[in-house]
């Protein structure tokens, strides 16, 4: 089986003073970047997955690189790195947010318009779903959830927006006992969720024990380009 680091970022910022937690900084960002392609790391969208199996393995240097809740500063500060690099990314999206701001955070970053999140160029930005409302899935009913499912749709449907059926659960968060984790994934299925992102901090084997548990490595904006790099290998050691 091959392994597949799925790494996870948020907030981008132009100064290395603001680096902290979920807010990376440019030159970091592009420390972390320049890395991947000078050691040959292979980039590749969710949608790409399926021309890979068992028999046909993916490439040994394969990475995703994903970020969530569709920034401004990811695309005026991510965006043109992701080009200079020749790297690939799946952006998720929380609808309701969408021309906005982040409510559920600071209530002070703005995310892109649905013009913004269309004018970024498909072959290196893929765009993903992040929830409607951006709850925990593990608070809400399985009646909640569909709803949220359908929200998500007619946005979709609504502005002509490319985006994969592909979820990052916010925060991380979703059922983990059954019987409500089974209604969960059967509600994931019904809806044609095709691969459900958790955080996890680990690097996966590739093809996934289970598509609704892909796990995805948190890179903090304190981090070193060695921590970085042991994260890209192992995942989360327990000595950070």
């Amino acid at each position: 089986m091959a392994r597949l680091p799925i790494l996870m970022y948020h907030n981008v910022c132009h100064h290395i003073n603001d680096s902290n937690d979920l807010i990376i900084a440019k030159d970091v960002l592009e420390a972390q970047f320049a890395y991947l392609s000078m050691r040959g790391y292979q980039s590749f969208h969710f949608s790409e997955l399926k021309d890979f199996n068992s028999e046909h393995s993916l490439p040994k240097k394969s990475v995703i690189i994903t970020f969530d809740d569709v920034y401004v500063n990811q695309l005026e500060l991510a965006y043109p790195l992701l080009k200079k690099y020749n790297l690939k990314a799946t952006f998720f999206i929380p609808f309701k947010y969408v021309d906005g701001v982040d409510s559920w955070n600071t209530n002070e970053e703005k995310l892109m318009s649905v013009n913004q999140l269309k004018s970024m160029d498909s072959k290196v930005v893929q765009l993903g779903m992040h929830s409607f409302n951006h709850n925990k899935y593990n608070e809400l009913s399985i009646e909640e959830i569909d709803a949220d499912f359908e929200a998500c749709f007619d946005f979709i449907k609504k502005h002509e927006l490319p985006v994969e059926n592909v979820l990052a659960y916010p925060y991380g968060k979703y059922p983990r006992k059954d019987p409500v984790q089974k209604a969960f994934f059967q509600s994931l299925k019904k809806h044609n969720i095709l691969y459900g992102l958790r955080i996890g901090n680990r690097v996966n084997s590739f093809p996934f024990s289970n598509n609704y548990e892909v796990k995805r490595i948190d890179i903090k904006g304190e981090d070193s380009l060695l921590k970085f790099k042991l994260k890209l290998k192992f995942g989360k050691l327990k000595l950070f």
